[in-house]
């Protein structure tokens, strides 16, 4: 398409006639991978005769062209788009992007973006070459918007991917200087010089992000540069041309530059000054910045936050990285001994303000409290807020230097508290009294340990802060609910006093205005974690739930559901009348969030954030109520859509939550309905196509399916949930791409069919030895080549004939055992095993030897015999030896323990050195022992199923939680089969079982006899407990 046409399909897909807008877009679409296409569009970009928004329309297409196809996706696809016309755009896009329009610029500067972060240094020498030129010539705008692009590729690189920076800062540097200084010279300079000096501290800022460049810690250089930026924060900003609209002036370029200026010194401070935290090679520059910078910084801070002292305009953002510096510099003695003596003003006169409500809050509370709310509770808007800030040089103050300042802070905000009490209702300074709140809040940690405020908590709670449940003003309700709740868990003299609270903040969930019922609510969550007493809140449990989803209703916010989920969490059992409504009301926020998210497309929205939480609070009750089967039916149609939608590729977002629901689903549920095996298809499409790093979280599932359903998972043919298994751990196995902690819940899900279905799956046995084998040959990591050779010893114990037939046909079984000896002879230097380190792999490799000592001679000839025998001996006495050093670190039951002790049967922690799995610290007084272990099981699956990707061969630490799960060899004792399984070769073939007994020494035969007095042992406890438990059922 030649040029003159390409503009009048342009100006088309303008069109108001969606018709021909629609032609336009299709031709566009059909040529875009024409040669010359790009170069075409380019020229219209920047033809000065053509219609502005044709131009607009050619950038955008442009833009997006080159966004989805300069570099492609997949390393090995063939670029769309030519050499030739890659050259023509990367020589002529520079020199265009200073001639167009600014509205074209932005597109164009996008396009510069994709290309030098694909082809920059490589595929682009000359690039640097052209800055350096342009910085000394006309076009230094360009040259400079270049360097942004250039330096934010490496801004958050390190070691050698930082290597071009330090070229490029060699090259450029001396004339970004030279500019920087000429620029900052110029009197009365226009807002363009802004721009400028703005895009010069960007550049600085991301050369310095990680390390500072050699060049730059030369001392004449840096004190250069330093002298610029010292003389960028002194000057004062221009009145002339500031925006009166509060949003567009601190958006204003003056401004953009002094905050740029202190992000810059503050980064310089923090990461490059601080002497304590210097490697030995740079100690001299952090000398050199305290002693020559750190005081001057902070002189100029203080002069730039004298504007709050006067009511003159500092932007937000700019008083918070101040108060930052400032924090920063309390622990510092130079620093702080400069900032002593004018330390009462600073906090008092700019620090208190800052912390008091004020006429932009109280305009936002009126005019849309759901944004009041909004900003109240977004931590992105914390790193940004100068109240914020102002709120951490508080808690830095008395932390650090507390021993001066926390008395005297005190004594000022209880002085506010008596002015308060004393001036008639109309002159109240409400706005100071808000802001004494907050600092009394913002400080209860400090002041919850220190006498003697500790002891004067409670009075100072009943005599300034719980009377204002009741004020005419809504802000003040809504703090003294926030001030409760950080004080809910101090010890109460007068437990009226906490009655009285809780009972106010409850009243507050009904206020009229959002912004308390919000903080009353979150103040709750602190009043039920503290509550001894449940009994205060039972009787008005059906009405807060209500209140609270009219409340969700309301509003998306995250903390919402952390109460909801305390609620549920302290009540347990108790919500069982609820749950199913509570599920109901929790699925209906949870799509109402989603779609708010979807609306706004932002994956930090407040909405996606709440979506989350709902899964979780779901999640929360399902646990509650384990024990409770029957409910798990009638919540299963109001969880199943949102199920089966959010495990396709819409539910990346919240993937985790939504498998941990599944978890609890095929679980708990009686049985798993057909509805719940139709999400079967959707974890093996998932896992196929994106979800491999999620694989331990499905392998949760998909263990619950074949365990607790397996006769459907044998049986059913449409869908073949075999075949489909088999399709997916084949694929995984086979995948060279994958790396070994990747796949090692696939020999995990292997073990989970041999275990479950022994007998039923023959046909399927060769295949998943063959993969396993394959596998192994090319595995590096020590704790996936036990998991495979696990896979080998469950064969043997699922069929030990078919399974030795099958190593004997692929050729493998000499070699496979050579392995498993060797692996299982494998020991440090301190005598601990290298391989098979857990209590289930002693068992699983017991096992799947004394399934091989059942064979008769002709399958397994006396050598052999002899070989596996002592082997199982050796495993057997180290799997005892563990067990009974397990069962002596079991910690007493403790009823002040963690709920989650209980959830998760006392799992040991990375530091074990071995495993474990014996149920610890469960709580059974019920007798209801079954459903205490699938509760412990499902503990373990949902809590903390991960890979071991801290495994290495130095590690004793080899740690998987399937270690704590239920399986049918659970009840295999294999001390008792071992013994079994000899006395039948005794009784079947005496020869055969004499020439084995006379292969072995005198160690060999003591270990033989403590075994079999073990199973005897084992034998008597094992029906000691079968009785035991007989009587409790009974």
């Amino acid at each position: 398409m030649d040029l003159q046409s390409l503009a009048v399909v342009l100006k088309a897909a303008l069109s108001p006639n969606p018709a021909e807008r629609k032609a336009a877009e299709d031709s566009l679409s059909k040529f875009q991978y024409t040669p010359q296409h790009l170069v075409r569009l380019l020229q219209i970009i920047v033809d000065g005769n053509c219609d502005l928004a044709v131009r607009q329309v050619a950038s955008i297409h442009f833009k997006n062209f080159i966004a989805e196809n300069w570099s492609p996706h997949d390393p090995d696809e063939q670029s769309k788009i030519s050499p030739s016309d890659k050259d023509l755009v990367r020589q002529n896009i520079l020199v265009f992007l200073a001639q167009v329009p600014a509205l074209l610029r932005a597109q164009l500067g996008e396009c510069l973006k994709t290309i030098i972060h694909a082809d920059y240094p490589e595929q682009w020498p000359g690039l640097l070459q052209w800055v350096t030129h342009n910085l000394q010539d006309q076009q230094v705008y360009g040259a400079l918007f270049v360097l942004r692009i250039i330096s934010r590729k490496y801004e958050f690189k390190s070691d050698e991917e930082r290597t071009p920076v330090h070229h490029v800062v060699e090259e450029t540097f001396p004339h970004l200087l030279n500019i920087f200084s000429r620029l900052v010279q110029i009197g009365n300079p226009s807002i363009e010089i802004a721009d400028l000096i703005k895009l010069i501290c960007k550049i600085y800022w991301s050369s310095i992000y990680l390390e500072i460049p050699k060049k730059l810690f030369d001392q004449n250089v840096f004190d250069a540069w330093m002298l610029l930026f010292l003389n960028i924060l002194e000057r004062p900003v221009p009145l002339e041309g500031q925006p009166a609209d509060p949003d567009l002036r601190k958006s204003w370029g003056w401004w953009k530059v002094k905050k740029w200026t202190a992000h810059i010194l503050n980064r310089l401070y923090t990461r490059f000054g601080d002497l304590k935290l210097q490697k030995p090679e740079s100690r001299d520059f952090a000398q050199h910045f305290q002693k020559n910078y750190a005081g001057k910084i902070l002189e100029c801070h203080l002069n730039l936050l004298n504007a709050i002292r006067v009511g003159a305009y500092l932007p937000d953002r700019l008083t918070n990285l101040i108060l930052q510096y400032l924090s920063n510099s309390l622990s510092k003695s130079t620093t702080y001994s400069l900032l002593q003596p004018r330390l009462d003003v600073v906090l008092f006169e700019i620090i208190f303000p800052l912390m008091c409500f004020n006429e932009d809050d109280q305009k936002l509370w009126e005019e849309d409290p759901h944004e009041y709310v909004r900003k109240g509770y977004d931590i992105i808007e914390d790193l940004y807020s100068s109240r914020t800030a102002a709120m951490d040089f508080v808690t830095e103050l008395v932390r650090k230097r507390g021993k001066e300042n926390l008395q005297k802070f005190i004594l000022f905000i209880v002085e506010i508290f008596k002015r308060y009490e004393q001036a008639p209702i109309e002159i109240k300074p409400y706005r100071q009294k808000d802001g004494a709140l907050l600092a009394i809040g913002t400080l209860c940690d400090k002041l919850k340990q220190t006498e003697p405020y500790k002891s004067e908590l409670e009075p100072m709670l009943v005599q300034h802060v719980f009377p204002e449940f009741n004020s005419p003003v809504g802000h003040i309700r809504a703090k003294a609910a926030w001030v409760a709740g950080q004080y809910a868990h101090i010890h109460f003299s007068d437990p009226n006093n906490f009655r009285k609270a809780l009972h106010s903040v409850v009243a507050g969930m009904r206020d009229l205005e959002l912004p308390v019922r919000v903080d009353s609510v979150f103040a709750l969550r602190s009043f039920i974690e503290a509550c001894k007493d449940l009994g205060e809140i039972r009787p008005i449990l059906p009405q807060l739930l209500d209140e609270f989803f009219k409340l969700m209703n309301e509003v998306e916010n995250e903390d919402l559901v952390f109460t909801l989920e305390t609620i549920v969490d302290k009540f347990g059992e108790e919500m069982a009348p609820y749950a199913v409504g509570l599920c109901q009301n929790l699925a209906a926020a949870f799509w109402k969030c989603m779609n708010t998210a979807e609306a706004d497309d932002e994956a930090d929205d407040p909405g996606a954030l709440a979506a989350v939480g709902c899964l979780r609070a779901i999640s929360t009750i399902l646990e509650s109520v384990s024990r409770l089967p029957h409910l798990f039916a009638h919540v299963e149609p109001t969880l199943l859509p949102i199920m089966r939608r959010m495990l396709t590729t819409d539910g990346q977002e919240v993937f985790e939550e939504v498998l941990e629901i599944v978890s609890y689903m095929t679980f708990f549920s009686p049985t798993i309905s057909t509805d719940m095996w139709s999400l079967w298809p959707l974890l093996m499409e998932a896992l196929a196509e994106w979800a491999i790093d999620f694989f331990p979280n499905i392998l949760v599932p998909l263990d619950n399916y074949i365990s607790r359903s397996t006769v459907h998972y044998l049986t059913c043919k449409e869908p073949d949930y075999q075949q489909s298994l088999w399709n997916m751990l084949s694929n995984i196995m086979n995948d060279k791409n994958l790396e070994d902690n990747d796949i090692e819940p696939a020999p995990k899900l292997i073990a989970v069919v041999l275990q479950n279905c022994r007998g039923q799956v023959d046909p399927w046995v060769e295949p998943y030895i063959r993969i396993t084998v394959e596998r192994l040959h090319r595995t590096e990591r020590p704790f996936l080549k036990c998991l495979l050779m696990q896979v080998i010893a469950d064969a043997l114990y699922y069929n030990p004939s078919l399974t030795l037939n099958i190593l004997h046909k692929l050729g493998v079984a000499t070699e496979i055992f050579n392995l498993w000896f060797q692996m299982l002879q494998q020991t440090k230097n301190n005598g601990v095993r290298v391989n098979f380190k857990r209590e289930n792999d002693k068992k699983i490799c017991c096992l799947g030897f004394i399934s091989l000592l059942s064979l008769s001679a002709d399958q397994l000839p006396l050598e052999a015999l002899e070989r596996v025998f002592k082997a199982t001996l050796d495993l057997l006495v180290a799997y005892k030896d563990q067990v009974a050093e397990a069962e002596k670190e079991v910690p007493v039951d403790d009823d002040d323990d963690d709920d989650d002790h209980n959830m998760n049967g006392g799992l040991q922690t990375d530091d074990d050195e071995d495993g474990s799995d014996k149920e610890m610290g469960l709580d059974d007084e019920d007798g209801d022992e079954a459903n205490s272990l699938r509760l412990q099981k499902l503990g373990a699956q949902t809590k903390v199923f991960r890979s071991t990707d801290d495994y290495d061969d130095d590690s004793d630490d080899d740690f998987s939680v399937d270690e704590d799960l239920q399986s049918p060899i659970d009840d295999v004792d294999p001390f008792i089969l071992f013994v079994d399984t000899m006395k039948v070769m005794q009784a079947s073939d005496p020869t055969r079982f004499q020439n084995l007994s006379r292969t072995l020494d005198f160690h060999n035969q003591a270990l033989a006899n403590g075994v079999a007095q073990h199973a005897d042992h084992r034998r008597a406890v094992i029906e000691k407990q079968k009785l035991e438990k007989a009587s409790v059922t009974s």
